[in-house]
């Protein structure tokens, strides 16, 4: 299932914490464990990786949080841009370096301007971002500091993306959110990516 030769990026920033749900070997999954592994891999994902490795030990609940995610990630009312940007504000947000190693090089790819995924990447406010850009940040942000986001940034977002694209875009950050504190209590590490650095812990 995609073995690799490079070197993992630990998840976390005291050393090299040890992973604690590994991928299992396909003869020691259980048949169900298999059958959600296979409906994996025959989906647009490809192979089991990041929050489904140790969502693999519920086979049942892994495939139904991959039909959730699957539709955030490929087939929501938002443009790829947007969404990849509330990608890489969550894994920030929650400093899971999978999430930021997958979703930085295709945020950038879709559009995001460098300066913007630099900034997110030390937690500062991007400054010079597209409005839109500007509106999904503002309720991303206030979203996972505040638990709710104020009328300003709400009308702000309802006006680019209507009730739908709001509602997508919420949901977007709470799955997120979820399959980061999965590899995070996991220790899922992240896979490098060529020109892209892991995260730094905030500032203490």
């Amino acid at each position: 299932m995609t073995p690799t030769s490079t070197p993992p990026v630990a998840q976390g920033f005291s050393g090299l914490p040890r992973e604690r749900l590994p991928l299992l070997a396909p003869e020691a999954m259980t048949p169900a464990q298999r059958a959600s592994a296979d409906e994996l891999i025959a989906g647009p994902r490809k192979a089991v990786l990041g929050p489904f490795i140790p969502l693999l030990r519920s086979p049942e609940l892994m495939a139904r949080v991959g039909k959730v995610g699957e539709y955030l990630r490929f087939d929501c009312v938002l443009e790829v841009r947007i969404r990849e940007l509330a990608m890489c504000l969550v894994a920030r947000q929650l400093s899971n370096q999978f999430e930021w190693l997958v979703h930085a090089p295709l945020a950038l790819k879709a559009g995001v301007a460098q300066a913007v995924l630099d900034a997110v990447a030390v937690g500062r406010y991007p400054q010079g971002a597209a409005a839109d850009e500007a509106a999904a940040i503002d309720l991303v942000t206030e979203l996972l500091a505040h638990h709710g986001v104020c009328d300003a940034s709400y009308a702000a977002a309802l006006a680019v993306f209507g009730e739908r694209g709001v509602v997508e875009l919420t949901t977007l950050v709470g799955y997120f959110a979820m399959v980061c504190w999965v590899m995070n209590v996991a220790r899922t590490p992240g896979q490098p990516q060529a020109g892209f650095s892991a995260l730094d812990a905030f500032p203490g």
